[in-house]
C-alpha cells in the first residue's frame, strides 16, 4: 500500500516536487486555497539556462482540497511548499487533523526561520508526540512556475543538498523514502547530507540577505519611487555595486552571530552553518567569488522583476506586502537581530535595513537605540514574526537544538 503525502501550498517547489514523486512509494495530494486550479497531472519541464528543454516529467495528483480534514488525517508525510511567513499559520490549521497515533513526517522544502520552533509549537499544543520534523537548507532545485497548477520548470538540482531532522535517527528513513526520490534518482546528483541541527539552516542565509539587501540597495540608489514601471531596474539583471556591498555587509553581520554561537558551543556540529559564498559553493560546487557577477550573468535569474506596486500618486514603489518583507524581514532579519541582542553584538547593516523596512511598512520594528520593539503590535501580532521570544524562548541556550 502506498503512503500518503500531502503537499501544503502551491509555490514553485510544489510544481517540481509533485512530478519528482512520480513512480515513488507515495500517493500525492495537495492542500491549497485554490484547489480548482490544480490539474490531475502536473507537468515539469527540465530546461538548461538558455531555455532548451532537456527533459519532461509528470506526476499524478490524487486530490486537491482546501479542507485539511479531507487530506491530513491519512497523511504519512506533510511537506510545505509555500512562503515562509505562512508556515506557522498552516501548521496551526492542519495540526488538529494530524494522526497522533502514528509517526508523521512534517517538513519544508526551505528551512529558513527556525522551522523546528514552529513544529514544536504545535507539537506541544496538540500533543503530537510522534511527529518527525525535517527541513532542507535550500530548495533542492532551481524551479519556477510556467502555468499555475499545471506546469512547472526546473533548471536542475543543486549539486549538494542538506537537511535537518528531529529525531536525528529518522534521517535514514527520510533519505531513502523521500530525499533520494525527489532529486538523486532523476539527476544522478543532489544527494542530501544530514545537518546536525536546524539552527544551521536558520543562520545559513540566502533569500533573507539577498532580497532585503537588494531592496534596500535600490532605495539607496533610486529613492522610494519611480515615475514609470519601465524605469524600475530588474532585480538581478541590473544588480549593482551598492547592493553587492550591502549583501556582503549583511552577511558579515550574520557571520558575527554565527561565529559567536560556534565559539559558545564548541562541541556542537555546525558544519552546515555557512556564510553566503560558502553556502553557494557547497550547493552548486562552484568557485564564485564575485556576488554581483554571479547575479548579473545568471541566465535563470535574468527575467526576475523587482516587486513593485503603483501607489495613490501613480508612482511605482517597492511592494511592502511582498514576501521579501513578510518572509525575509519578520522571519529573517528580525530573528538575527534578536540573536545579536542576546549576544551583545552590534549589527549595523541589519539595523539599517530594519529602520528602512519599518518606514516602508509604516510599522514599529526597531527603536532609536537599535533595539527591537518586541512589545509593538506590529511585531508581536499572532504568527506575524518568527522571533524566538514569541515561541517562549528567552536565551540562546534554548534555541540551540
Amino acid at each position: 500500500m502506498k503512503k500518503q503525502l500531502v503537499v501544503c501550498g502551491g509555490g514553485s517547489s510544489a510544481h517540481t516536487l509533485i512530478p519528482m514523486l512520480a513512480d515513488s512509494s507515495f500517493d500525492v495530494s495537495i492542500y491549497t486555497s485554490k484547489p480548482d486550479k490544480w490539474s490531475d497531472n502536473i507537468e515539469l519541464e527540465y530546461h538548461d539556462p538558455s531555455g532548451k528543454v532537456l527533459g519532461r516529467f509528470s506526476g499524478p495528483l490524487k486530490k486537491a482540497s482546501d479542507k485539511p480534514e479531507e487530506l491530513i488525517p491519512r497523511a504519512d508525510y506533510i511537506v510545505f511548499c509555500m512562503p515562509v511567513h505562512q508556515y506557522r499559520a498552516c501548521l496551526h490549521q492542519i495540526a488538529p487533523f494530524i494522526d497522533k497515533e502514528k509517526k508523521v513526517f512534517v517538513g519544508t522544502m526551505y528551512g529558513q526561520a527556525g522551522f523546528n520552533w514552529m513544529v514544536d509549537e504545535v507539537k506541544n499544543m496538540f500533543g503530537l508526540k510522534k511527529m518527525v520534523s525535517f527541513a532542507f537548507g535550500l530548495l533542492p532545485w532551481i524551479c519556477r512556475i510556467i502555468e499555475y497548477g499545471h506546469i512547472g520548470v526546473t533548471y536542475g538540482p543543486k549539486a549538494c543538498n542538506y537537511a535537518a531532522c528531529y529525531p536525528k535517527s529518522e534521517f535514514q528513513q527520510l533519505d531513502e523514502e523521500f530525499f533520494n526520490q525527489i532529486c538523486y534518482r532523476w539527476f544522478g546528483k543532489g544527494k542530501t547530507e544530514q545537518s546536525d541541527n536546524f539552527l544551521s539552516l536558520t543562520l545559513s542565509v540566502d533569500n533573507q540577505i539577498i532580497h532585503t539587501s537588494r531592496c534596500f540597495g535600490l532605495n539607496q540608489v533610486y529613492g522610494q519611487t519611480w515615475q514609470r514601471k519601465e524605469d524600475v531596474p530588474m532585480f538581478y539583471r541590473d544588480y549593482d555595486d551598492v547592493s553587492a556591498k550591502l549583501l556582503a555587509d549583511l552577511d558579515a553581520d550574520y557571520s558575527k552571530i554565527r561565529e559567536k554561537i560556534k565559539a559558545m558551543y564548541p562541541t556542537e556540529n555546525f558544519k552546515h552553518m555557512l556564510d553566503y559564498l560558502a553556502l553557494e559553493r557547497f550547493s552548486y560546487q562552484s568557485h564564485n567569488t564575485d556576488v554581483k557577477e554571479s547575479f548579473v550573468t545568471s541566465q535563470t535569474l535574468v527575467s526576475i522583476a523587482t516587486p513593485v506596486v503603483q501607489n495613490a500618486q501613480g508612482l511605482w514603489e517597492i511592494d511592502r506586502n511582498h514576501r521579501f518583507f513578510l518572509d525575509d524581514i519578520y522571519y529573517g532579519n528580525c530573528i538575527a537581530k534578536w540573536m545579536a541582542e542576546q549576544l551583545s553584538i552590534e549589527v549595523p547593516t541589519i539595523d539599517a535595513i530594519l529602520h528602512w523596512a519599518q518606514q516602508v511598512r509604516q510599522e514599529e520594528i526597531i527603536d532609536e537605540n537599535n533595539r527591537l520593539k518586541l512589545e509593538s503590535p506590529d511585531l508581536s501580532a499572532p504568527l506575524k514574526s518568527g522571533i524566538p521570544c514569541y515561541y517562549g524562548y528567552k536565551t540562546i541556550d534554548e534555541i540551540v537544538d
